[in-house]
């Protein structure tokens, strides 16, 4: 999709250009929010990707302006968005629970973020819960919150959880598309937590955005694991803290990033049709996985095919 390229800026050689990497994030400011209480927005510094432009296109750019030549150092062409428009700001989302069942397991941590077209984190949400239950030590190995913590730190699952209801769905409201990888499980667990609480399950989600079903639909034949870890590896994303939510779904909108600009020609469509597309591919996928399965291991499993919620 090509992008209409803005005019050049010119600038004084006093001012400091700034070329960003994906990846380089201002100091966040962290803002008490009065109303939910207990949540903490973290407000990061948006930054602009320039690039710097040869000394040819400058002094062509100058004279045909009329104005003095400015030296190279100092002239920058600001680049638009590249790839999918659904790609250039997205909602993330992600869970930690107590457990792999999603009838049974409890939200332990979550996130909702936003990013820009670059992964730069635009705002930022993070709850602890307690979720009333023991945390089993398996989980507590891989998130890191025991039971003593969440008892300690966490708030009321039941307000920790119509608050990330209540995130989501301004995102919605907002056209963005959410990120979520395995986005069966994180929905699916959500949908039963609020419903255990008297909450007001999400409304359909729509659209969704999932990195792992694109990944497998789109580099079908690649060997090795498909977890967020294996993803962000092979895209080329930085994961530093994984089963941090936070970490987590960051990388997780990152990773659909590098996916929209690899796969450019097969994902420039409008996020309605990524999602219905998701669809498609998920039940696929999940079709593949039962016969697998019944054809290896067990003659009765049976492979859950909704998606993005189940």
């Amino acid at each position: 999709m090509s992008v209409a390229r803005p005019s050049v800026k010119l600038v004084e050689p006093t001012e400091q250009l700034l070329q960003p990497t994906l990846f380089d994030v201002e100091p966040a400011e962290v803002l008490p929010l009065v109303e939910p209480h207990g949540r903490h927005a973290v407000v990061e510094r948006p930054a602009a990707p320039f690039v710097p432009v040869s000394r040819e296109a400058a002094e062509a750019t100058t004279a045909t302006a009329g104005a003095r030549a400015v030296p190279r150092a100092s002239t920058a062409l600001l680049e638009g968005p590249a790839g999918p428009a659904w790609a250039h700001r997205l909602a993330v989302f992600d869970l930690e629970t107590t457990g792999i069942d999603v009838e049974t397991s409890r939200i332990v941590t979550a996130n909702v973020s936003i990013i820009d077209h670059l992964g730069l984190t635009q705002s930022r949400f993070d709850w602890m819960a307690d979720p009333g239950i023991p945390i089993p030590e398996q989980a507590s190995a891989v998130h890191g919150v025991s039971t003593e913590r969440a008892r300690a730190e966490g708030r009321s699952a039941p307000d920790v959880i119509a608050e990330i209801v209540d995130a989501l769905t301004a995102a919605l409201d907002e056209g963005l598309s959410i990120v979520i990888y395995n986005a069966p499980y994180d929905l699916t667990l959500l949908d039963r937590e609020a419903r255990r609480h008297g909450i007001t399950p999400l409304r359909e989600p729509l659209p969704v955005v999932d990195p792992l079903v694109i990944d497998k639909a789109l580099d079908r034949y690649r060997k090795g694991k498909r977890t967020l870890e294996a993803a962000a590896l092979h895209y080329e994303v930085d994961l530093f803290d994984a089963h941090d939510a936070g970490a987590d779904a960051i990388a997780a909108g990152r990773v659909a990033q590098a996916l929209a600009l690899r796969f450019e020609a097969e994902l420039d469509i409008t996020s309605e049709q990524l999602h219905h597309s998701q669809v498609a591919w998920a039940r696929d996928q999940s079709a593949s996985f039962q016969d697998y399965m019944r054809r290896t291991k067990d003659p009765t499993f049976t492979a859950r095919a909704a998606w993005p919620i189940g």
